[in-house]
């Protein structure tokens, strides 16, 4: 779909107001690809991840997700490069409670101490003196979760985070967290293809929390020549890929798409999503496909 550079095009997604107060553009930017190859180390070419960051701004992307173990702190660092200091409007979301010890391998530490350090790391890659919003990337199962929430709540009581939120949870995992801290967002896996999460999006637009589905572009067969994306895609001008974030968009008004790139021309045509307008038989027709 031709983009309409003369705008900013990810305005067209509406907004919301995370937590009550921190106003973002629905559609964001998911900073996870902007490392090397297995979400490790630098990127192959650290001068464009810098461009898309500033380009997404542009577009008027003002949600932005990371990651302490994104590289680890590579993504925060290109982040903190490309556009500190901040915008007003721009917020820029991180998480921990994921370790890595090579390309590929993620495991959960939930240690109080060990959040509390990567909080303080993170404010300093990032150069911030609050996290807006800052999520517990996994729930430690071998640590209480009031211990792990608890740290986070004490973080929060020190101005060092304004939000929390949580990904990869379920609906009894958010309820048990929030009785030990108020939670502003939920981040698990959703997409077209994979909706395996409907119950917790449900939650959450029940609660009025915000629902941010990682790996939102997923189409699998869903995209086939003469699948279900195919014949509606024709129609608006559009790829497959701007239909899956469309569709996610006209889901529920809580529901915050962050697509990732690693380069600029993609990351416009993910923008420009946001200009496709679904009428109710096509979100009813795409709903209706399954894998």
């Amino acid at each position: 779909m031709a983009l309409d550079t003369g705008t900013r095009p990810a305005k067209e997604s509406g907004t919301y107001r995370i937590g009550g107060d921190l106003q973002v553009d629905r559609l964001g930017y998911g900073a996870m690809q902007i490392t090397g190859p297995g979400v490790w180390g630098d990127p192959k070419d650290p001068a464009e991840a810098v461009r898309v960051l500033r380009r997404a701004y542009e577009l008027g992307v003002t949600f932005i997700d990371t990651a302490d173990s994104y590289g680890p702190f590579v993504s925060e660092l290109l982040i903190r490069e490309a556009l500190h200091p901040y915008a007003d409007d721009l917020l820029i979301a991180t998480k921990a409670g994921l370790t890595r010890s090579g390309p590929g391998d993620w495991r959960a530490v939930g240690r109080p101490e060990y959040l509390r350090q990567q909080c303080e790391l993170s404010l300093r890659h990032l150069g911030l003196e609050t996290i807006g919003l800052y999520q517990l990337h996994r729930i430690d199962p071998a640590v209480p979760l009031a211990d792990q929430l608890g740290e986070l709540a004490l973080l929060r009581e020190e101005g060092k985070i304004r939000h929390i939120g949580l990904s990869e949870v379920t609906v009894d995992q958010i309820e048990a967290a929030r009785r030990i801290v108020p939670i502003v967002s939920v981040q698990n896996l959703y997409n077209l293809a994979n909706r395996d999460a409907e119950d917790v999006l449900d939650h959450c637009e029940e609660h009025d929390l915000a629902f941010i589905p990682w790996y939102p572009i997923a189409t699998g067969e869903l995209a086939r020549p003469g699948g279900p994306l195919d014949a509606v895609a024709a129609e608006h001008g559009a790829t497959p890929a701007q239909l899956a974030l469309a569709w996610l968009l006209r889901r529920s008004p809580v529901v915050l798409p962050i697509p990732g790139t690693s380069s600029v021309a993609h990351l416009e045509e993910n923008v420009a999503a946001a200009q496709v307008q679904l009428t109710d038989a096509e979100y009813e027709r795409l709903s209706a496909a399954t894998t």
